[in-house]
């Protein structure tokens, strides 16, 4: 069962919060203090804000919380902390205050023979748990660097995070439902709530896919109950996929023997259905398709563009990559801009869907160098050395650039 101590206190910090999870009174003591950031696109100040259970963290919006996580924190290792983790909503109507011990799950639908209600204490002894390590990235992180800009939450690399997540597969809960032969989705609803636009946030998974096995109704994250703002007491994982996809605060599953179509499916988080999910800039899609499964990132973690090295001193550089699921074969690095490539050093790996340490060195001479890193997954796929682009902008996975100096 869920600690009944934690409990009080989680609810104690949140009701704290409860107007607008305290982002006004914070929003000020930062901006007072002259707390904020400067990220690399226009009118790119923003504030850094503590909100319960957080360090101070990015504010892309306040109500709802869509908060970004400082890059430099994925230097810190590949395991994201808990209080720095990204926080994403789209409806303002978040819950405030929840007891985890008298939570409920109903799980349900038309094409299940045994409805039921699941409550933490049942979900936490009635079955395995599992863990697993995986990556939560929202669909539109570096939505901010995108040309010509495009509209929406505007962070730049910082909503996405790694954790290790404890829980239940989905496949398991479904079981004792009883699924039909009928089954074609399965959707999944929280506690949060619409006030305008939109209605109700609910996504839907293929069957196939909701009982792979490796989709989880998870309870811990890192080792601790869920952070209020990451789903208290319980979410949806779906590794390799999407954030819009793991649903917080889990309180309804449904399984369909149609194909879901509200808002959030259609005509919401939907990309070009083409190869590469992109068009030409300023231009839209003939056809779309749900956003899926993440294609190739990595990123340099230990160094900013712009920042000065010592020239003739051997300089360590490291960083993460990541994929939908097939896993990290090879990071390769260049120092020219990529004129010329060397493969990096991989680290430690945590299993096909977690972040992927690289590193690797060189000796800088005095001048300009052009630092990009490309990873490679199991099935061969890459990233494109020029930013696709796409009106929603989702799915960015560009070679990134970082440009050191050497004096």
């Amino acid at each position: 069962m869920t600690n009944p101590p934690a409990n009080r206190l989680r609810r104690r910090l949140v009701v704290a919060g409860s107007a607008g999870l305290a982002s006004t009174l914070l929003g000020r003591a930062a901006r007072a203090q002259g707390a904020g950031v400067e990220l690399p696109i226009l009118n790119g100040h923003r504030d850094l804000v503590a909100f319960p259970e957080k360090r101070p963290l990015i504010v892309i919006t306040s109500r709802p919380p869509q908060l970004e996580t400082p890059f430099p924190v994925f230097n810190e290792g590949v395991i994201t902390p808990n209080d720095a983790f990204f926080v994403r909503y789209h409806n303002a109507g978040i819950p405030t205050s929840i007891d985890g011990d008298k939570h409920v799950v109903r799980i349900g639908g038309n094409a299940v023979g045994k409805p039921f209600e699941l409550t933490m204490a049942d979900l936490r002894t009635q079955f395995k748990p599992v863990e697993l390590v995986a990556v939560n990235q929202c669909s539109g992180n570096g939505r901010a660097l995108f040309n010509p800009r495009v509209t929406g939450g505007q962070s730049t690399n910082g909503t996405m995070g790694n954790a290790r997540w404890v829980g239940v597969p989905l496949k398991d809960i479904l079981a004792r439902a009883e699924v039909k032969n009928t089954a074609r989705q399965v959707t999944f609803d929280g506690l949060d709530t619409a006030l305008m636009g939109g209605g109700d946030f609910v996504k839907a998974l293929d069957i196939a896919l909701a009982t792979n096995g490796e989709v989880m109704v998870a309870y811990q994250m890192n080792g601790a109950d869920l952070p209020f703002l990451n789903g208290y007491p319980v979410r949806l994982v779906v590794p390799g996929y999407y954030g819009t996809y793991w649903v917080k605060h889990l309180s309804d599953i449904q399984v369909i023997d149609q194909v879901y179509d509200g808002f959030w499916m259609k005509p919401a988080y939907r990309v070009p259905d083409n190869a590469c999910a992109c068009v030409e800039p300023g231009t839209a899609p003939a056809a779309t398709r749900p956003i899926g499964r993440f294609n190739v990132r990595s990123f340099i973690t230990s160094l900013n563009d712009g920042a000065r090295v010592p020239a003739d001193k051997a300089l360590a550089v490291r960083g993460i990559a990541f994929d939908g699921g097939q896993g990290i074969r090879e990071v390769a690095w260049s120092a020219d801009g990529g004129q010329s490539w060397r493969e990096a050093r991989l680290g430690e790996d945590l299993g096909r869907f977690s972040f992927r340490e690289f590193t690797f060195g060189f000796t800088p001479q005095a001048g300009a160098h052009d630092l990009r890193v490309r990873a490679f997954n199991r099935s061969g796929e890459s990233q494109p050395m020029e930013a696709l682009w796409q009106p929603s902008g989702y799915m960015r996975n560009v070679v990134e650039s970082v440009k050191v100096l050497a004096s």
